[in-house]
């Protein structure tokens, strides 16, 4: 009896493992040290245990506008040592579009220091998402490997028409939209469409569901945001928290409401991202 006891407490482990395998693609932090404590606290609170996560450092406070170049290296920088010392975390560096040669060259200078992500941001760094000078940083990110996460909480007008555009003309660079178009996400079935064009689309477009899934969760549009999901394709979805605005443990709840399966949360918690980091080494 004892022997069977075992074998099932052995079977029931890589399970209870999968399940609480997290990886948050969306960490503000802020306050460098102190702001990566106080997330890790707060998932130790929550019982979540140690998640993987991308950890970035403007936004919110700490504003980052075109000819800030010297900030901007020195807030690359502090991320990437934060980085170093924490092997969980995936640094996310910036870089301002309008800045021309001198963005590209601070691109070129942190992908040398192993930055993997880069994220640009319309509305705090007040550009537009269809002007040609971001064209042209995100087709050299891809160049360079690096992945470009970039805010589609759909606070602009066009927002997400932009992404999609620009995603069309580089697509030989993988691009996370955050938020997924925010209430605006039904934009986003047209991919479904779009895929059917031949030519015309690249394998290059991802979504994190940060702050979102924890909006639409419980709702009227629950369903459709599930269908969207499901329409531009479980396998280019990532979990993310927003941190500190929203909790990871109130992200991964609500993904849990969903009504998805098991292998599609599994793809979801961590899957998805552990790929998409590794197809860009």
């Amino acid at each position: 009896m004892r022997a069977v006891l075992v074998l099932a407490l052995a079977a029931l482990a890589p399970a209870a493992a999968a399940q609480s395998t997290l990886f948050d693609s969306h960490v503000h932090l802020w306050d460098g040290e102190k702001s990566l404590q106080a997330y890790e606290a707060q998932l130790k609170a929550q019982k979540l245990g140690p998640a993987d996560f991308a950890g970035m450092w403007f936004g919110g406070p700490n504003q980052t506008l075109a000819g800030d170049t010297a900030a901007i290296r020195a807030g690359n920088d502090g991320i990437l040592a934060l980085a170093a010392r924490h092997p969980r975390m995936t640094a996310v560096v910036t870089v301002h579009p309008y800045d021309g040669q001198a963005a590209l060259d601070e691109l070129a200078r942190v992908v040398k220091q192993g930055a993997r992500i880069l994220k640009i941001h319309p509305h705090t760094q007040k550009f537009e998402a269809d002007d040609p000078r971001v064209l042209v940083l995100v087709q050299r990110a891809g160049e360079l490997g690096v992945i470009v996460l970039i805010d589609n909480a759909n606070i602009l007008p066009g927002d997400s028409e932009k992404m999609f555009n620009l995603a069309l003309h580089a697509p030989g660079t993988k691009i996370i939209f955050a938020h997924m178009g925010g209430m605006n996400f039904r934009f986003w079935n047209t991919l479904k469409a779009a895929r059917t064009a031949e030519g015309l689309l690249g394998d290059n477009i991802y979504f994190d569901v940060s702050a979102i899934v924890a909006l639409v969760a419980d709702s009227p549009v629950e369903q459709e945001f599930v269908w969207t999901m499901r329409n531009v394709g479980i396998d280019h979805i990532l979990l993310g928290s927003d941190y500190p605005q929203f909790s990871l443990e109130q992200n991964a709840d609500a993904l849990n409401r969903l009504g998805l399966d098991e292998q599609e949360l599994a793809k979801v918690r961590y899957q998805n991202a552990n790929a998409l980091l590794d197809n860009v080494d």
